[in-house]
C-alpha cells in the first residue's frame, strides 16, 4: 500500500489509493481484453495430447490447495468476525479504538470480499478455461467486454472465487495503521500474494484465467480502502483524530 506513510493525512492517502486503483483497473482490463495473456498462461499448463489440465487431478491442487488451506483461512475469517460480534455486543475492556477498528474492518473484510466475489461470479457469462473450446470445452472465448450472443449459456467463472478466500487477509493491515506504515503495506501485499498464490493453482487446474484473479484481487483492494475509509477516524488516519502515531493496543487506567 504505497499511499501510506507516517506523514499521510486523510486527502492525500485516499486519493493516492483511488488513483492506483484508477491505474491498476486500466491496466488489467487492458491485459485481459487486448492481449492473449490469459490464453497464453493457460496454454502453458494443458496437455492437448490428453486434452486436459493435469494438475487439476493432482492432491496438492485439488485437496491441499482448494480444500485445506481454504478451509484454514474461512476458520480463520470466522473467529474475526466472531471476536468483532462479541466486541460490538459487550465491548472488550480497555480496547483502544484503533485496534478496535481493525478488527471490524478485518471482521467485515472476511465477510463481505468472498460475499462480493461470488454474487458477481453467479452473474458472469464468461467461462472458465475447461469449458472453452480451445482446452476440449464446448464454448468460444469471451473477454469481459466482448458482446454476450443472445443463446450463450452463462459460465458463471469470474471473477475468481478461490483467491477470494485469502485476499481479504490484506484488511489486517488495519492493525498497523497509522504508527507502522510499511509494516501495513507488507501484510497488505501479502494478503494479495496470499490470494495470487492460490489463484494461480486454480490456473494450473483450468479453472480460472489470470485476469480473473487480477480483477478479484482489484475488487478486494477496492473493498477494503472503502472499510479503511469507512474507519478513517478510529484508524487514525483523518487528519483531525485525535488518536497518536504510535501503537496504543489498550485505553489507559483511569
Amino acid at each position: 500500500m504505497p499511499f501510506f506513510s507516517s506523514h499521510n493525512d486523510a486527502p492525500t492517502w485516499l486519493t493516492r489509493a483511488l488513483a492506483l486503483l484508477a491505474a491498476s483497473a486500466l491496466l488489467i482490463l487492458v491485459l485481459g481484453q487486448y492481449t492473449d495473456l490469459d490464453l497464453w498462461l493457460a496454454d502453458l499448463y494443458f496437455d492437448p495430447a490428453s486434452q486436459r489440465f493435469p494438475w487439476d487431478k493432482t492432491w496438492f491442487a485439488t485437496a491441499f490447495m482448494h480444500g485445506y488451506v481454504k478451509n484454514v483461512l474461512m476458520w480463520i475469517g470466522f473467529l474475526l468476525m466472531a471476536g468483532a460480534l462479541l466486541d460490538l455486543i459487550r465491548p472488550f475492556a480497555r480496547l483502544a479504538p484503533a485496534p478496535r477498528a481493525a478488527l471490524r474492518i478485518s471482521a467485515l473484510a472476511a465477510f463481505f470480499e468472498p460475499l462480493l466475489i461470488s454474487t458477481l461470479k453467479r452473474g458472469s457469462a464468461l467461462h472458465c478455461p475447461w469449458g472453452v473450446d480451445r482446452y476440449g470445452g464446448h464454448n468460444p472465448f469471451l473477454r469481459l467486454l466482448d458482446v454476450v450472443p443472445a443463446d450463450w449459456a452463462a459460465g458463471h467463472c469470474f471473477p475468481a472465487g478461490h483467491a477470494s478466500s485469502a485476499m481479504w487477509l490484506s484488511a489486517l493491515a488495519a492493525f498497523w495503521l497509522p504508527h507502522a506504515p510499511a509494516r501495513a503495506r507488507a501484510v497488505f501485499a501479502f494478503g494479495l500474494l496470499a490470494g495470487f498464490t492460490l489463484g494461480w493453482v486454480q490456473q494450473m487446474r483450468g479453472q480460472h484465467f489470470l485476469s480473473h484473479t487480477l480483477w478479484t484481487a482489484w475488487l478486494s483492494s477496492a473493498l477494503i480502502v472503502a472499510l479503511f475509509a469507512l474507519f478513517a477516524r478510529p484508524l487514525g488516519l483523518a487528519s483531525s483524530s485525535p488518536i497518536a502515531a504510535r501503537p496504543k493496543l489498550v485505553e489507559a487506567r483511569p
